[in-house]
């Protein structure tokens, strides 16, 4: 089995950087086999094709305007994940949605996908999280786990959880 972890965001504008700064985390948190591996995305774009191709689950960790207090845990699966692309945070997300459409007219879109996160409260120039947005990483991290879980992969904590 294939899986890839992809944080994604940019880590210049608060909480627009969730996905990095929590995909950074995971492994101080959680022993990860090695079937599952983490990317760091952060703006990427069409340079991701190859690293997603293929894959048989694709968990994507990100901010997610949800129209929820900020902090929020959300969860997209399923045909909620091209809804998530069309009201975007920023450019990255349509570099994004260009590989996945890619990659499903190259047949070797990914089995299953998962987009994890929280509302952000700000998008401000700041590399700092909002404190909605930092106190809720660990309730990310954990969802990263329950759906690798879904998957059939178990993944033991190392530690406790720290923000």
């Amino acid at each position: 089995m294939r899986v890839v972890i992809l944080g994604v965001g940019n880590i210049l504008l608060s909480d627009e950087g969730l996905g990095v700064h929590a995909i950074e985390r995971l492994p101080l948190a959680y022993s990860l086999p090695a079937a599952v591996e983490i990317i760091d995305g952060g703006t990427c774009g069409m340079e991701m094709l190859e690293a997603l191709e293929d894959l048989d689950a694709l968990i994507m960790v990100d901010a997610i305007r949800g129209g929820q207090p900020p902090g929020t845990p959300i969860r997209l699966l399923g045909d909620a994940v091209p809804v998530f692309f069309k009201t975007r945070l920023s450019p990255h997300q349509i570099g994004l949605c260009d590989v996945l459409a890619t990659l499903e007219l190259l047949g070797k879109a990914p089995k299953y996908t998962a987009i994890l996160g929280a509302q952000p409260r700000s998008l401000a120039l700041g590399m700092e999280l909002s404190p909605e947005v930092e106190n809720v990483i660990p309730t990310v991290l954990r969802m990263v786990v329950d759906e690798l879980a879904t998957l059939g992969i178990r993944v033991p904590q190392l530690t406790a959880v720290a923000a």
